[in-house]
């Protein structure tokens, strides 16, 4: 589960990056980073677990 949200957030920050630097879309663009920064956060907060 812990990389499925890395993979969610860097693609997050991919698509935010790609509509900051091309297209202007607007705010839709700085939720794309924050909902980013949440799910690495999460990860950071939620630590590893032993199995």
């Amino acid at each position: 589960m812990g990389n499925l949200l890395y993979v969610v957030a860097v693609i997050l920050i991919i698509g935010w990056a790609i509509g900051f630097f091309a297209y202007s879309v607007g705010a839709v663009i700085h939720i794309l980073l924050v909902l980013a920064l949440i799910a690495i956060i999460f990860r950071l907060i939620q630590g590893r677990k032993v199995a």
